[in-house]
């Protein structure tokens, strides 16, 4: 299974936000979207950036609580890990955890392509998994 199976069922849809909002905006978003990082970008294409809320609780460290004041530009992550479409789900797994990262925009000739966190990751291969263990079962139970 690949990145491209993860984007067919979950979709492509990208939320991101420009490099001169604030932090205030981009804790908003995180909120009110109900997701853990958003995708700097200028034009919704180029990747520029990602800023998680891990991003926001070191900025918070850091500069305390006028943090909210600061842009998105001055804490984002950069440069940005990205996956391709064609990359195995194995693959992903392993470089997540490797690298501690729970998110990774999917990237196709240079434009954004979509989003993958840990979660879509997780829950394709336990589906994987599971359609496995039903074909054994079904085999099992047609072999008698």
């Amino acid at each position: 299974m690949t990145v491209a199976a993860i984007l067919k069922t979950k979709g492509t849809h990208v939320e991101t936000i420009r490099p001169d909002a604030t932090l205030q905006v981009a804790a908003w978003d995180l909120t009110l979207k109900r997701i853990g990082a958003l995708v700097v970008s200028r034009d919704d294409e180029t990747v520029l950036g990602i800023i998680s809320e891990r991003d926001l609780v070191r900025a918070l460290t850091d500069h305390g609580p006028d943090v909210v004041r600061l842009l998105v530009s001055q804490v984002m992550t950069t440069p940005v890990k990205t996956c391709a479409p064609g990359d195995s789900i194995t693959a992903l797994m392993a470089r997540m955890t490797r690298d501690r990262i729970r998110h990774l925009p999917v990237v196709e000739a240079g434009r954004l392509a979509g989003i993958v966190s840990i979660g879509d990751v997780v829950k394709h291969r336990l589906d994987d998994l599971e359609l496995e263990a039903n074909i054994l079962r079904d085999v099992l139970i047609a072999s008698h």
